[in-house]
């Protein structure tokens, strides 16, 4: 099934892109998302702004302590080490179970957050790293925790006239440890149940489930999941309203791996 017709632009700057989405533009980057969603005819955009070309809109650079990656960096390239230190293990982890690698080519960490698919990979992480998504806006740059970024399925805390530029992140102590787990029926496809859970030297750990459809559910205190991951997934899977018993099993099942995975 092929899309049905609509204009296409590629602002060259930033202000041009806000005026492209103020005039009711629907944004893309790598497009792994929006793609099928015109092929379906899902999305009935009147016109398309790419933003592959923005200044700085992929890439990473550090900010004394700070890492911020563009929004526009590929999954791919985040497999393949951009971001430096401990932080870029833990990312580098994720994206390379992200799809497939043609989707990884040209899937971007910000186009995926921003979508705000419950399925997706960096929905389910990014929420439990300390840190922000930096939207940009007619006034400038707003700052959103990463953990209040995601409000529902296919909702973020983006206004309707701001896009998301970027990702600043602490670079993380070495000692940082982290766990990862999520359930897809087979290799590439959507993850039924994704659990993290974050440890930072001296902090108290943090852990996110998502695959819920609904917003990821962000622990703010993992302490006793990580002492007994089997009896506090449990009770923390038995508060949420999942009918079915194969997804309440899963979602507890996730829970109790990245807990257990924890290095």
């Amino acid at each position: 099934m092929k899309p049905a017709p609509f204009d296409y632009a590629r602002p060259a700057d930033w202000p041009a892109a806000l005026a492209l989405l103020a005039a009711g533009a629907r944004p893309v980057a790598g497009g792994q998302s929006l793609g099928p969603m015109l092929n379906l005819r899902l999305a009935l955009p009147e016109r398309v702004a790419d933003l592959r070309h923005l200044p700085d809109y992929a890439g990473v650079s550090m900010q004394g302590e700070t890492v911020r990656i563009g929004a526009g960096t590929t999954h791919a390239a985040i497999e393949d080490g951009v971001v430096p230190g401990r932080l870029g293990e833990i990312l580098a982890g994720v994206a390379r179970r992200i799809a497939y690698r043609p989707v990884r080519n040209r899937g971007t960490i910000g186009g995926s957050f921003a979508h705000a698919d419950p399925a997706a990979d960096w929905v389910a992480v990014l929420p439990a790293l300390p840190g922000h998504a930096i939207a940009l806006g007619p006034q400038g740059e707003r700052r959103i925790p990463l953990a209040e970024f995601v409000l529902g399925v296919f909702e973020t805390a983006l206004r309707s006239d701001e896009l998301l530029r970027a990702l600043e992140l602490p670079a993380l102590p070495a000692a940082t440890r982290f766990g990862h787990w999520k359930f897809c029926r087979k290799p590439g496809e959507f993850s039924k149940a994704t659990a993290c859970v974050l440890a930072l030297p001296g902090a108290v750990p943090t852990a996110v489930l998502a695959a819920l459809d609904a917003a990821p559910l962000v622990i703010a205190d993992a302490s006793a999941l990580l002492a007994d991951p089997t009896a506090e997934a449990a009770r923390i899977t038995a508060t949420l309203a999942l009918d079915d018993p194969w997804r309440a099993a899963l979602a507890r099942t996730a829970l109790r791996h990245a807990a257990e995975a924890v290095r």
